[in-house]
């Protein structure tokens, strides 16, 4: 736990939240500043701040939560799409350092900016890339 962050406090009761669900890995609670209805978060209670971090146990516990809360989404209130949506760094706007997944429900038209559009990409870079990731995954 880190006495600075927002969804450690969150665990520990010192801020109140909308609890959705809770086991001995994961909280899952309602967003309070929804992109759309129905927007939840689902974080480890281990305190890690991203991706690259986190433990493969509370990945994989994470993403058990965060399918159960997206059924329970899906089945209340019928979005016609659902993101689950990770963010690591600045730039990709992370703005809590604890990992955590939001589960976003979706509409048709409204308008939320996370489609980039489909662009062809160079093919020799993308080729050259793969190599060179399949060598580091080894």
């Amino acid at each position: 736990m880190s006495a600075e962050c927002v969804f450690c406090r969150i665990l520990a009761g010192d801020i109140p939240c909308f609890r959705l669900h809770e086991d001995e890995a994961t909280l899952a609670f309602m967003d309070i500043n929804p992109a759309n209805e129905g927007h939840a978060l689902v974080i480890p209670r281990a305190h890690t701040p991203d991706l690259f971090a986190v433990a493969p146990e509370d990945l994989a516990a994470v993403m058990r939560t965060a399918q159960r809360v997206a059924l329970a989404v899906r089945d209340e209130l019928g979005p016609a799409g659902l993101n689950l949506i990770q963010c690591n760094g600045p730039a990709a706007a992370q703005s809590v350092a604890h990992f955590h997944v939001h589960v976003l429900p979706r509409r048709e038209g409204d308008e939320l900016k996370l489609n980039w559009g489909l662009r062809p990409g160079n093919v020799e870079r993308i080729e050259r890339l793969a190599g060179a990731l399949r060598a580091r995954l080894g």
